[in-house]
C-alpha cells in the first residue's frame, strides 16, 4: 500500500514561523514534523509515499529529496494553486489508482497504529475509513459520529459549543480505495469532510470510522507547537529522538559541547554541535537546535530555539520560539508566548513582551521595549561602521561570508590594479577572516601586500607607503568573542565618514566588481617590515638625551603583537629596559578591563622593585599604552593624557594640541600655561587624525591610552608615544609623579543612558531647549556650559541605542549633581 502525505498548507496560524518555512518543516525536538510522520509510515511498512506540495514546495523537496536517507521512495505531486484536502490527493491520482492508499497530514504529530487502521479498513470492506481520536476540546476539529459497527453516521466541521455532540474528531488520516476519485473532478478545490464525504454518505457508500488509541496533536497554533515539543520530551508520544540521554530526560545530540558548569534541568534537548557555556541554565521543555550557541548566564525555560541561533550572555528566554539564524544579544529578554522569526536581531537589553510576533529579517534595537507585533517595520542596521570599523561577534555577526562581501565592496571603491595592505592580530579568528578578505580582494582585481601578524600602527604605517588602502582584522578590545574589520585610507588612517558612506552604499547594493581571469590580483609578503617601521620612527621622533640619561624602563608587551617590534626598537634606542610578557598568546588576543588592571598592578610592582624611571604597558595590538610612575603607581589614562600634554607643551612652547570634547577643561589650563592651545575635536578618531595631520599640531590624544605623535604619524601609535615619552623624560629630568603632582585634579563624571533610535533626535532637541540661554557648543553632540563654568556634554551614540553624558565640576559631588540633572532631561525626552 502507498501513502499520501499532504504537505501543501501555508500554516497561516503559525506565522511568523511559517513566513519563510513550510509548516511540515517546522522542527519538533530538532526534527521536522513531516520527518516524524514519514518515520511512522516506514515503521508500518508504507515505504512508497507521494507528497503533495504547494506552499514553498521547493523547500520540502530539497529537504527530503527522493527519500533515500530515510529508506523510503518519495515522489511529489505539485499543486499550481491550492486544491483543498481532496483536490490535492486527486492531483496525485495517477500514482494511487491501482490500490488502496493511506492519507496523512504532514504537519500533525502522532504515533497511531497505522497497521491496525489498515486492517480495520480491509475487514470492513470500506470505501473510506476515517481515523478518529478523542480530544478534550473539539471546537477546532471536525466532529464525527459512528454507530456500533463503526459506520460513520454524521460529520460536523468546526462546530460551536452548542453544536458539540461528541468528543470524537477527525484526525485527517484516511485509508481509501481508488474508486473514491470517481466522485469529484480534478483541478477543482475540494475538501474531504466538507464536500466528498457528505456526498458519499448521501449515496450510501461504506464510510467507516476507526477510533485510534495513542497520541495525536494537530500542530496548528503556537501553543500546540510548544506543547508538542514538551510532549516529545515527556515521552508522551512514541517518536525517535536523535542523541544520547546523558541523564533522565536530558538529551544531547552528537557533537554538542555542554560545559560541566552549565545547569540542565530536563526534560530538554540539545541539538548537534550546539555549545552551552558555563553558568548557562536550561530548564524544562527547552529545545535547542543544531549549531546554537548559548552564552554564559543565559536562562532558557520552555524555549524552542531553531538552528544556528546565538543567545547572548545574561539573556532570558521563557516559553518562546526563536527562528533559525537569529541573534539574541546580551541581556535581552523574550517573554512567554513570543515568537521571533528567522534571521532577526534582538538587541542588547531589549524586552519582547509575551505573545508578540516579530516577523523574519527584523531588527529590535538595543534597549527597546516591544509590546506589539513587528510585521512590516524594520529599522535594520543604519550603517556598517561602528566606532572602529565593522565590529561584531565572531561567526555570529562577523562571518567569513560577511568578510568576503565587505572586502569585495571595499575593492569596488578602488581602481583595478590598486594595492591594498592587509594585516591581523595574533588570534585564530582574525587569521581565518583575513584569508577570506585577501581572496575577495584578489578576485576583485586588487593586489595585496599581506603583513600577516603585526601591531596596528605598523599596519597603518605600511599602508601609507604606496597602498590605496588597508584592512586590519583584530579582536575587539576587551571582547574576546568579537572582531573588528578596520578599513584604512591611503594614509593608513581610518576611512573618513565620506569613505564609510561610499563603502556602505556599495555593500548595500551588493554591486561588487569581479576581475576577469587575467586580472586576478597578486599576493606578496613584504620583508623587513619591523626594521623599516623602527628606522622611520627613530628618524622622525626626537631621541636626543636618551642614551646619556641612564634611564631604566619596564615595558609590558601584554603577550601581543607589540612585542614583535620591541626588540628592534629598544636595541636602537640604547635604553636600559626590562621587557615582560613578550611572547604571543593566541588564546588571549585581547584583555578584559580586570586583566588589564591586574597587569598594571604587576607592572607597578616590577617598576618599583627595579627602581625604573617608569613603566609602560601596551595593548595587545600596540595601538595604546598605559603608564606607571617611578613609584609603581598607576597613572590613569585621563591623567596620562595630561602628563603627556604637559611634557610636550613645556618643550614645544607653541603649536596646537588635538583633544576630543570629552576631555577635562584642565587640559586648556595646562596647554595655555606652556603657550600652546587646544583644538577641540569630535570623539571620532577620524577627526583627531584630521587635526593631527595639520601643520602646527604638536600632540593629540583621546584620554583612553591613544596618543598621536604628529611628527611621525597622525594616528594612534603606542610605540611612537613610548619613544617620545622616553625622550621627553630624559630631557626634562623630572619624574612622572612630579609632573602629575603639578597638574590640578579633574572631576569628570560619565553616564550612559539607553535611548531608542526613534527618539534620539527628540532627545537632542530637548537638550538644546533645556539649555536656554546658556553657552552651547555643538562640536560633537551638545555641550552646555553653566554660568559657573561647569559643563555637561550630551552625545548620541552613532551605532547603538545609547546616549552618552559627561559632566565636569570643581569637585565630584558637583559634577554628579550636574550629571543627574541632565540625565533627567534625557530620560524625560526619551519616554
Amino acid at each position: 500500500m502507498k501513502a499520501v502525505v499532504m504537505a501543501g498548507g501555508e500554516g497561516t496560524r503559525l506565522r511568523p514561523m511559517t513566513s519563510s518555512m513550510p509548516k511540515p518543516l517546522l522542527p519538533v525536538a530538532n526534527r521536522p514534523i513531516m520527518e516524524h510522520v514519514l518515520r511512522l509510515l516506514k515503521r508500518h511498512g508504507l515505504n512508497e509515499t507521494v507528497v503533495t506540495v504547494q506552499f514553498l514546495a521547493s523547500l520540502v523537496k530539497n529537504y527530503f529529496g527522493d527519500g533515500e536517507e530515510l529508506g523510503m521512495e518519495l515522489t511529489y505531486a505539485n499543486e499550481e494553486k491550492p486544491l483543498g484536502t481532496a483536490g490535492s490527493v486527486k492531483n496525485a491520482e495517477e500514482a494511487l489508482k491501482d490500490d488502496a492508499f493511506l492519507v496523512i497530514s504532514g504537519d500533525a504529530l502522532t504515533d497511531f497504529d497505522l497497521t491496525d487502521l489498515i486492517r480495520f479498513h480491509k475487514e470492513k470492506g470500506a470505501l473510506v475509513t476515517v481515523c478518529l481520536t478523542r480530544v478534550p476540546n473539539p471546537l477546532e476539529f471536525g466532529i464525527t459520529i459512528v454507530d456500533e459497527a463503526g459506520k460513520v453516521e454524521r460529520f460536523l466541521e468546526k462546530p460551536t459549543w452548542g453544536q458539540v455532540f461528541s468528543d470524537t474528531v477527525n484526525t485527517g488520516i484516511y485509508v481509501m480505495e481508488p474508486e473514491v476519485f470517481d466522485y469529484f473532478e480534478p483541478d477543482v478545490p475540494v475538501d474531504w469532510s466538507g464536500d466528498v464525504f457528505p456526498q458519499l454518505m448521501k449515496e450510501g457508500k461504506p464510510i467507516y470510522g476507526y477510533i485510534a488509541e495513542g497520541y495525536w496533536e494537530d500542530v496548528g497554533t503556537h501553543e500546540s507547537y510548544v506543547k508538542a515539543q514538551a510532549d516529545v520530551l515527556e515521552g508522551k508520544v512514541d517518536v525517535e529522538i536523535d542523541g544520547f540521554e546523558i541523564s533522565p530526560g536530558v538529551w544531547v545530540a552528537e557533537g554538542a559541547d555542554v560545559h560541566p558548569d552549565a545547569v540542565l534541568r530536563g526534560p530538554l534537548y540539545i541539538g548537534d554541535y550546539a555549545k552551552i557555556e558555563a553558568e548557562a541554565e536550561l530548564r524544562e521543555h527547552t529545545v535547542v537546535g543544531s549549531n546554537v550557541v548559548v552564552k554564559s548566564g543565559a536562562f532558557l525555560h520552555r524555549a524552542v530555539v531553531h538552528d544556528n541561533v546565538y543567545i547572548g550572555p545574561q539573556s532570558n528566554l521563557r516559553g518562546c520560539v526563536i527562528g533559525k539564524n537569529t541573534d539574541i544579544m546580551r541581556a535581552a529578554r523574550i517573554e512567554d508566548g513570543a515568537v521571533i522569526g528567522d534571521e532577526c536581531l534582538i538587541g542588547e537589553e531589549s524586552i519582547v513582551q509575551g505573545n508578540v510576533r516579530v516577523y523574519p529579517f527584523k531588527t529590535i534595537e538595543a534597549g527597546a521595549f516591544v509590546n506589539t507585533s513587528v510585521i512590516w517595520e524594520s529599522r535594520g542596521q543604519a550603517h556598517l561602521f561602528g566606532a572602529r570599523g565593522v565590529s561584531g561577534i565572531l561567526n555570529v555577526e562577523i562571518t567569513p561570508e560577511l568578510a568576503v562581501r565587505l572586502a569585495g565592496a571595499y575593492a569596488t571603491t578602488l581602481k583595478k590594479g590598486s594595492t591594498v595592505t592587509t594585516a591581523r592580530d595574533h588570534s585564530r579568528g582574525a587569521r581565518a577572516l583575513k584569508r577570506a578578505v585577501i581572496s575577495a580582494l584578489q578576485a576583485s582585481a586588487i593586489d595585496v601586500r599581506d603583513l600577516e601578524n603585526v601591531p596596528l600602527p605598523v599596519a597603518r604605517q605600511q599602508t601609507a607607503r604606496g597602498s590605496a588602502g588597508g584592512i586590519m582584522v583584530r579582536t575587539t578590545p576587551g571582547v574576546p568573542d568579537s572582531v573588528d574589520i578596520m578599513f584604512f585610507d591611503e594614509r593608513g588612517a581610518d576611512l573618513s565618514q565620506a569613505g564609510q558612506r561610499k563603502l556602505d552604499r556599495v555593500f548595500a547594493r551588493q554591486e561588487y566588481r569581479r576581475a576577469f581571469p587575467g586580472e586576478i590580483g597578486d599576493l606578496i609578503f613584504p620583508a623587513s617590515v619591523f626594521d623599516s617601521y623602527t628606522g622611520t620612527l627613530l628618524r622622525a621622533v626626537d631621541i636626543t638625551g636618551i642614551s646619556e640619561s641612564g634611564l631604566k624602563v619596564v615595558v609590558d608587551a601584554s603577550n601581543g603583537s607589540a612585542g614583535l617590534v620591541l626588540p628592534s626598537l629598544l636595541g636602537r634606542l640604547g635604553v636600559d629596559s626590562l621587557t615582560i610578557n613578550p611572547g604571543l598568546d593566541e588564546s588571549r588576543p585581547t584583555e578584559t578591563a580586570d586583566a588589564r588592571r591586574s597587569g598594571l598592578v604587576r607592572l607597578g610592582e616590577i617598576v618599583a622593585s627595579a627602581r625604573a624611571a617608569f613603566g609602560v604597558r601596551f595593548d595587545p595590538v600596540g595601538e595604546r599604552l598605559s603608564l606607571v610612575d617611578e613609584r609603581g603607581r598607576i597613572i590613569e589614562d585621563d591623567r596620562a593624557l595630561l602628563v603627556m600634554l604637559d611634557l610636550v607643551a613645556a618643550e614645544r612652547r607653541t603649536g596646537r594640541v588635538a583633544l576630543p570634547v570629552t576631555t577635562t577643561r584642565i587640559a586648556e589650563q595646562v596647554a595655555a600655561y606652556h603657550g600652546t592651545q587646544v583644538e577641540w575635536t569630535t570623539t571620532s578618531p577620524d577627526d583627531l587624525t584630521r587635526v593631527g595631520r595639520e601643520d602646527g599640531t604638536v600632540f593629540g590624544g583621546d584620554g583612553m591610552g591613544g596618543f598621536i605623535v604628529p611628527e611621525f604619524s597622525s594616528v594612534f601609535d603606542g610605540a611612537a608615544a613610548f619613544v617620545r615619552l622616553i625622550g621627553l623624560v630624559a630631557r626634562t629630568q623630572l619624574t612622572l609623579s612630579q609632573i602629575d603632582a603639578r597638574i590640578p585634579r579633574a572631576h569628570v563624571q560619565r553616564r550612559d543612558l539607553a535611548t531608542p533610535w526613534a527618539v534620539k533626535g527628540l532627545v537632542m532637541r530637548h537638550v538644546v531647549e533645556a539649555a536656554g540661554d546658556r553657552d552651547v557648543d555643538t562640536t560633537d553632540g551638545v555641550r552646555v556650559v553653566e554660568p559657573d563654568g561647569r559643563w555637561v556634554l550630551v552625545l548620541p551614540d552613532p551605532a547603538e541605542a545609547v546616549t552618552h553624558l559627561w559632566a565636569e565640576g570643581p569637585d565630584d559631588a558637583s559634577a554628579q549633581q550636574l550629571l543627574d540633572e541632565w540625565s533627567a532631561v534625557v530620560d524625560s525626552a526619551g519616554r
